[in-house]
């Protein structure tokens, strides 16, 4: 079902822009009434103008319509493939339970460090001016 909207979208879009491209712009229009060929059209003056618009706009109505489709096939598919292999997210509440010997474990296993005493006398900085180069 998804190839053949895929199809349709891309045979769609492309019969939109051959209608559009075929289209004469709107300053055309003054120059073709003017006996610049414009009664030599196979729909006439005016005929050809609003059968191509007619077209372009049931076309773009079909291209929006199978885009809105892809999107939804698009959403429905990776909201599929999101859950594969996932538990189910009422199983993962499990309640923690700690007994009083694992936190005994957890608090013996931190080292605990002595407070350091100082080996001696601080050594004195000299003076400045009083190193060397004097």
């Amino acid at each position: 079902m998804q190839d053949i909207i895929i199809v349709v979208h891309l045979m769609v879009a492309l019969g939109v822009i051959v209608l559009v491209l075929i289209q004469q712009g709107k300053g055309a229009d003054a120059g073709a009434s003017f006996g610049s060929g414009a009664s030599a059209t196979v729909f006439g003056s005016q005929g050809s103008s609003t059968f191509l618009s007619r077209s372009t706009a049931v076309l773009v109505a079909v291209f929006f319509a199978t885009s809105l489709l892809l999107g939804y096939f698009a959403h429905r598919q990776a909201t599929g493939e999101a859950q594969l292999g996932l538990p189910d997210p009422a199983l993962l509440e499990v309640p923690v339970v700690q007994d009083q010997a694992a936190k005994e474990a957890v608090q013996g296993d931190v080292p605990v460090v002595e407070a350091v005493k100082p080996a001696g006398e601080i050594p004195e900085v000299p003076a400045a001016g009083t190193g060397r180069g004097k």
